[in-house]
């Protein structure tokens, strides 16, 4: 928040790590996360299985001897992930493509089908396209050319459809910054200035909708007390908080910002067991700030800051679509209160 213009933090943390990964060996932790794709992919498919040897102690004491933290729980796999999604078009001007996420992919496609019916529900056509990991969990466990293996697969995907006139949504601000500056400063990726120019937050194009007219939401009352935790690749990306400006146009909504604390959890930084200690004390220090506000609800935009505040609060933890699509009415895929064109 107080570095000078041009100083860009997590890009200095993230050349930081690539460095660190190649002068030491890497520890089973870091090859783990680092292949994070592949292991989710793994779990969901057998989401059962791998979700009761995760909650047994002999799971945990196997975890631990690997150099993983279980002080927080770990996110439930969903065998239904997003990408099995029934394909469902339109015929809207508007055309979007939706990057979603490992989060929202394998632990809360629930979630990511209350994004899809609410861009629908604004005319918008929206498509899944063919995609990974945005190579983010490898970038900051030290696979470098693991990274740059995603990001050449998703960055041929999304070209295509950019090229199609479609826009390209993020869902996770982790994942958009990557896309946005990662493929570009890092991996030099040839199609990287391309996606930059045509990407956007799901918040922030909501917004640029309503400016340009296209949409008109009749927000409905909520009558809620949050406390919206800011993650810090949001702040990163230096688009303001669009969820923010959301929220302030429902009745009822009371919604305390709190942009300066981090989590803690920082990724896979957090479920490394060497790093527990500092992960619980950076999140202590931001539940300490939300409970002063006197909130009933935690929200935020990033899945891995909803899993630590809610573990270490217990309170429960939301994203800001779940709040919009309430106050819109839309609960088990119904359609939003809205006028559109």
């Amino acid at each position: 928040m107080a570095c000078p213009c041009g100083v860009e933090p997590a890009q200095i943390i993230l050349n930081a790590q690539q460095r660190y990964g190649r002068e030491h060996t890497h520890s089973p932790a870091h090859l783990l996360f680092a292949n994070n794709y592949y292991l989710s992919l793994l779990g969901s498919l057998s989401a059962p299985l791998a979700n009761w040897i995760a909650s047994l102690k002999a799971g945990k004491k196997i975890f631990n001897a690997m150099g993983i933290s279980t002080t927080i729980p770990f996110p439930k796999f969903r065998f239904r992930t997003l990408s099995r999604e029934k394909k469902n078009r339109s015929r809207s001007l508007r055309k979007i493509a939706l990057f979603y996420g490992c989060f929202i992919n394998f632990y809360r496609p629930d979630i990511g089908r209350k994004m899809i019916d609410l861009l629908r529900a604004f005319n918008l056509d929206v498509v899944l396209p063919p995609q990974w990991c945005c190579g983010l969990p490898a970038l900051g466990n030290g696979n470098t050319a693991l990274a740059r293996h995603f990001a050449l697969k998703n960055a041929a995907s999304l070209s295509n459809y950019i090229d199609a006139g479609y826009d390209i949504l993020y869902s996770c601000t982790s994942c958009g910054l990557c896309l946005l500056n990662d493929y570009q400063k890092i991996m030099k990726i040839p199609q990287a200035k391309k996606i930059a120019e045509n990407t956007y937050d799901i918040h922030e194009y909501i917004l640029k909708l309503m400016d340009d007219g296209y949409i008109q939401p009749q927000f409905q009352e909520v009558k809620r007390k949050l406390a919206y935790h800011i993650p810090c690749h949001l702040r990163a990306l230096g688009i303001g908080y669009p969820a923010a400006k959301l929220m302030a146009l429902i009745p009822g909504l009371e919604c305390h910002v709190l942009d300066d604390a981090c989590c803690g959890l920082s990724g896979s930084y957090g479920f490394k067991k060497s790093n527990e200690n500092t992960s619980i004390q950076l999140g202590s220090m931001a539940v300490s700030r939300i409970g002063k506000t006197g909130a009933d609800v935690i929200v935020a935009d990033c899945g891995s800051c909803r899993m630590q505040l809610a573990g270490l609060s217990g309170m429960q933890a939301f994203d800001p679509v779940e709040i919009i699509c309430e106050s819109l009415g839309m609960k088990d895929r119904k359609a939003v209160n809205a006028d559109k064109r």
